[in-house]
């Protein structure tokens, strides 16, 4: 698979209608513009909200900074105080922002609490942990969609038009990322792939591609413990011995193992 395809599947499809690595304008939420809230964990929520509702609501995203880790992110009063006065709260859940879920306990929010794991129908394999991060998983980003226009409809019933057609054309960017994962899949499946560790999974399962990777290596690097000398042995073989195509690194959670 050649590193062009990959950089223009990444770089000129799926960063551009998840803005993975932008921030979206953010806004205290209750500014008194009379525009629905939307609170969104990160911004790649709160981008999706922005291409959904449209000028019809304020959009504020806790976490902008793509180097920022959710898992350990710190929540400030602000935060607080924004969710607090949200119509609607976006997270990613599965235990990737709890952040989010501690406010929402915290502040006794009534509003609308649409969860992306929750939504997504994934769950953990059986012995198996849950990859949360399903914002890679088109279909449950689909789904999320969906239930955004519900919400914002029963919010605002007046502007229904708008929230579909905006959720029409943000799917078919969807469908179109879709439709070069099943090019991808026809070229290169079975192939061997490598990860640094486990964000990508629900992309690289999508293109065909199977990942080789020693759990214990990528379940390290995600957590943040060191890799024992015979698991990062493994890694490296798998390269030397030509089982895997590319290697999908998460420059978020780079280390002396990763680099090498």
């Amino acid at each position: 698979m050649s590193a062009h395809v990959l950089r223009r599947f990444a770089a000129g499809g799926l960063l551009v209608p998840l803005a993975l690595l932008t921030a979206c304008s953010s806004a205290a939420a209750g500014d008194g513009s009379g525009k629905l809230s939307i609170v969104a964990s990160t911004d790649v929520y709160g981008d999706i909200a922005r291409q959904i509702a449209g000028a019809d609501a304020q959009i504020t995203s806790i976490i902008t900074d793509p180097a920022q880790d959710p898992h350990s992110y710190e929540a400030d009063p602000r935060n607080q105080l924004a969710i607090a006065k949200a119509d609607i709260v976006i997270e990613n859940g599965g235990g990737y922002d709890d952040f989010v879920d501690s406010m929402l306990q915290a502040v006794g929010h009534p509003g609308t609490v649409l969860n992306a794991v929750k939504i997504s129908g994934h769950i953990a394999p059986p012995g198996g942990e849950l990859n949360e991060h399903v914002w890679y998983d088109f279909p449950s980003v689909q789904k999320l969609v969906a239930r955004l226009v519900d919400a914002l409809t029963t919010a605002e019933p007046s502007d229904k038009a708008t929230f579909t057609a905006n959720a029409a054309t943000f799917v078919a960017k969807l469908k179109g990322l879709e439709a070069e994962e099943a090019q991808l899949k026809l070229a290169h499946q079975g192939d061997g792939a490598a990860i640094t560790e486990p964000v990508p999974v629900y992309l690289l399962d999508a293109c065909g591609l199977v990942d080789k990777t020693p759990t214990a290596f990528s379940d390290a690097v995600e957590n943040g413990t060191g890799v024992p000398a015979f698991v990062l042995k493994q890694t490296l073989d798998l390269f030397s011995s030509g089982q895997v195509k590319l290697l999908a690194y998460n420059e978020q959670t780079s280390g002396p193992e990763t680099q090498q």
